[in-house]
């Protein structure tokens, strides 16, 4: 059975409830699902249930998510946890897999919240147990307070990096190194953004406060790192790197990676919306208006998928989206839209202000993205950046020729842990610009799902 609703909302983080509350508020019948077994996303990720709620650790900025969390259950909702959308057409025919069960979901608008993922950042020995990414860190101290128990090091660049190094830190963990790999040139490259900058104003100061509890907590810092190797046999041992001061090894046995995030667009891209190249940013995400509105009619779009821009612009790009599609069910005059959209828009631009001076400072090198033949760089299915590169220059023209002749992509992430990797490689290899190269064509499954699963309509 087929149940339908007015709007369906994917992803329960700052967009996706954002949208889903503001809709409701209007008297729109709404469908919330998310993956995970409770409301956040991965900024606010077990917000409501988080064991480090009552101290400082994670910071002012998480528990803003509780107040988006209790907005969305004073509404009336119908959100569902635990529940995997494994199919989308243009349509907005959702398959959803709940409870090791197949269900079917049908709406009149659709705002896809996907909001971003980890850029993959492979380098060798990445496949090691003991390294993991920064993000996957943060996700086990979010949600059950696990803390490594001997020393870590961190490697990459971003801002997440040194807001996680901050919560090791409070929470008492040993960060023995943080391996720098932004390039000393973005710096200078970046002044000419300042200026604009000030309109977010507050970022700056909370970036000096990360950096003040670095220092104070006298944190090895190594800058200008490349050449990264995770050593060990059965596990990590050790990194090696090289950096401005010269080649360095540190024992550990855990090292998490970070090189900034990308938008998710394996939703998107099942629902047949146009993509678009992000200089800036390094990456594809949604092409879509002011409003949200996507290529495919009665589709929307918000948050990080369509472009990083944080946890406020997701929130107002949200409400945003959330407004539009109740305007255009009938919910809103065109009055009572511009009126309530107005504000929300003001705020969007001031914290997109503050946007292209943080793409410019922690823009990874090329070098970074291009990772040595020996490296792994499909993990699912074991192909190395050197099989990648062969088949480049005896012609393959993209992704999806190189997934036919090497597997590559095709294992149970779809390609969320190589993409961006092998469209560099092979743009890299042919002398071409990554646009040109472009990305996985996506077929369901989107998520893993056995056939007895799928013949099981709930």
């Amino acid at each position: 059975m087929t149940k339908h609703y007015e709007l369906a909302v994917i992803g329960a983080g700052p967009a996706g409830m954002a949208a889903a509350t503001v809709a409701a508020r209007h008297g729109v019948r709404v469908l919330l699902l998310d993956e995970q077994p409770g409301p956040g996303g991965q900024i606010y990720r077990s917000v409501n249930r988080s064991p480090h709620l009552s101290s400082n650790i994670l910071g002012r900025d998480y528990l803003r998510g509780a107040r988006l969390v209790h907005e969305l259950e004073s509404m009336r909702v119908d959100y569902i946890p635990d529940a995997s959308v494994w199919n989308i057409d243009r349509d907005r025919h959702l398959s959803v897999l709940m409870a090791g069960r197949n269900a079917q979901f049908t709406a009149d608008k659709l705002i896809i919240c996907d909001g971003a993922q980890e850029r993959p950042m492979p380098i060798p020995g990445w496949e090691l147990p003991g390294v993991m990414t920064a993000g996957a860190g943060q996700i086990l101290l979010k949600s059950d307070a696990m803390v490594p128990r001997g020393g870590v090091v961190l490697a990459g660049t971003g801002p997440l990096l040194a807001l996680l190094v901050t919560q090791y830190v409070r929470a008492g963990i040993v960060v023995t190194g943080i391996l720098d790999t932004t390039p000393t040139g973005n710096l200078m490259r970046g002044l000419r953004y300042l200026p604009q900058s000030l309109l977010a104003c507050e970022y700056f100061f909370k970036a000096l406060q990360l950096q003040h509890t670095i220092r104070r907590a006298g944190i090895p810092v190594f800058k200008d790192v490349s050449s990264i190797e995770a050593i060990g046999q059965e596990r990590i041992e050790s990194v090696k790197f090289r950096s401005s001061a010269g080649h360095h090894e540190i024992q550990t046995e855990l090292l998490l990676l970070h090189h900034g995030v990308i938008p998710q667009i394996h939703a998107a891209l099942a629902a047949e919306c146009d993509l678009k190249w992000n200089a800036a940013q390094l990456c594809w995400h949604v092409d879509a208006d002011r409003w949200g509105r996507t290529s495919i009619t009665g589709v929307f779009a918000a948050g990080d998928n369509r472009a990083i821009g944080g946890a406020r612009v997701a929130e107002s790009q949200g409400c945003i989206s959330g407004l539009k599609a109740a305007h255009e069910l009938g919910h809103l005059t065109s009055r009572q839209f511009n009126l309530a959209a107005a504000p929300l828009r003001l705020s969007l631009t001031r914290h997109l202000a503050i946007r292209p001076l943080i793409d410019t400072l922690f823009r990874p090198s090329i070098d970074h993205l291009l990772p040595p033949d020996h490296t792994i760089v499909c993990r699912c299915e074991e192909v190395c950046a050197g099989a990648i590169r062969q088949i480049a220059r005896q012609g393959g023209q993209g992704p999806n020729q190189l997934k036919a002749f090497s597997r590559c992509g095709m294992g149970p992430c779809q390609g969320r842990q190589c993409g961006a990797t092998v469209g560099a490689l092979i743009a890299d290899a042919q002398g071409r610009e990554i646009d040109q190269v472009g990305y996985y064509r996506v077929r369901p499954p989107l998520k893993p799902v056995t056939l007895g699963q799928v013949g099981s309509v709930s």
